[in-house]
């Protein structure tokens, strides 16, 4: 079995609107290992990508990550800070939450770097690709030619120096060395001609094309961890494929760990290697590919696996979940299994927080199957379900 090179802990993001605090991450643990593709799956609004985002301190305001932790395996990082703040070490491993802000962004890069949702909104359409990509990896290589204690002063590049590079032809930011690095990147990732696509704009590719310029520009740091953002929301079905197994051969080949984020099981289980299914910013079943496929527990999963045709016998009707997801706003949220209102399997166990547990039936992997459910301890009993209508009811008591 693989070592973990990120374990996350009680990881909890909030977003303080004029309406209330939204519970955008709800206290989420869980761990990726060297080389292996770890899935997070669920609806839209489940808090997936905030999760991303909170992993690698991309989260505006007015959210914020408020508790948790997020430890990163980095023997050089240990040992710089193990003296300097030691309840931030452990081993090999840092808490990238207790360290200084300016440490968490150079870590941007090198350790952590992403694959956003949406690659025209992503990239600035007044530089060429080629210079958005070199510039990726001229930050990356001013950083490693420097000790980290030097970087805020040699890497600060203000107005002064960007008028300098602007109005002096001889004078630039990027170098030669770093141009042509992005095009073997944009190589790399299946562009064809780099040499002439770096010098295009963005509006110029094709989504596909972007989204694997994205990639390149993501890869620019050689990243220990590549969070991957619904990397083929946008794509037709086609190039879906050439986009996945474009990253399962990079990830294979750089021995990357990879965080996938997606609302697509079919993606999950082409992909990854374990899985996580979220749920109102909590996850609420993780275990092997085949633990959570071939054996979910959660009815929450067994609802998204109930909601996809099934290839051997297409024939009987799709089973979607029903309801909505729930709104995340502190008030409403209410002190129970979020997925209670719309669970056919709702007792009155389901009206408290639910801890969670390990799964102990034939087949699962010995304890790398949980589940945040009462039925991984019990059996579904009839009397004790909730009525139709318990939920209404208490929404009118509360209106009351």
């Amino acid at each position: 079995m693989a070592d973990e090179i990120l374990k996350v802990r009680d990881l909890k993001t909030r977003f303080f609107t004029e309406e209330g605090q939204v519970n955008a991450v709800e206290g989420v643990s869980f761990d990726v290992r060297d080389g292996e593709i770890y899935g997070i799956v669920g609806e839209s609004g489940s808090g997936k990508s905030v999760t991303a985002l909170s992993l690698i301190d991309l989260v505006e305001s007015p959210g914020r990550v408020t508790s948790g932790e997020v430890w990163y395996r980095n023997t050089e990082l240990a040992e710089e800070f193990r003296d300097k703040n030691p309840e931030a070490v452990d081993g090999e491993f840092v808490d990238v939450r207790r360290l200084p802000k300016g440490v968490r962004r150079s870590l941007r890069g090198p350790s952590f770097s992403m694959i956003f949702q949406d690659p025209m909104s992503s990239f600035n359409p007044s530089l060429t690709v080629g210079e958005q990509i070199a510039e990726a990896v001229e930050v990356q290589r001013r950083a490693r030619a420097n000790p980290r204690r030097t970087r805020s002063r040699t890497q600060g590049y203000g107005l002064g120096k960007m008028l300098v590079d602007s109005l002096v032809p001889s004078k630039s930011y990027v170098q030669d060395a770093s141009m042509d690095r992005a095009v073997e990147l944009l190589e790399q990732v299946g562009i064809p001609d780099p040499v002439d696509r770096a010098d295009e704009y963005p509006h110029q590719f094709s989504g596909g094309m972007l989204q694997r310029a994205m990639i390149a520009q993501a890869l620019a740091g050689e990243p220990d961890v590549l969070v991957a953002d619904e990397p083929t929301t946008a794509l037709d079905v086609t190039i879906q494929a050439q986009i996945l197994n474009l990253l399962r051969d990079l990830q294979r080949d750089e021995g990357m760990s990879v965080v996938m984020i997606t609302h697509d099981l079919g993606v999950i289980a082409r992909m990854c290697d374990r899985v996580g299914v979220m749920y109102a910013g909590e996850i609420v079943e993780r275990g092997t590919l085949e633990d959570v496929f071939e054996n979910p527990v959660h009815p929450y999963t067994q609802g998204l696996l109930g909601s996809i045709p099934d290839l051997v016998d297409p024939a009987p009707r799709l089973q979607p979940i029903e309801g909505n997801v729930p709104s995340l706003i502190d008030s409403e949220m209410g002190d129970r299994c979020y997925f209670a209102d719309r669970c056919p399997k709702a007792m009155e166990d389901c009206l408290q927080r639910i801890p969670e547990f390990d799964v102990e039936k034939a087949g699962a992997s010995d304890d790398e199957h949980r589940v945040r459910c009462v039925l991984a301890e019990r059996q579904y009993d009839e009397s004790q379900a909730l009525h139709d209508g318990h939920f209404e009811e208490q929404e009118v008591a509360a209106d009351d």
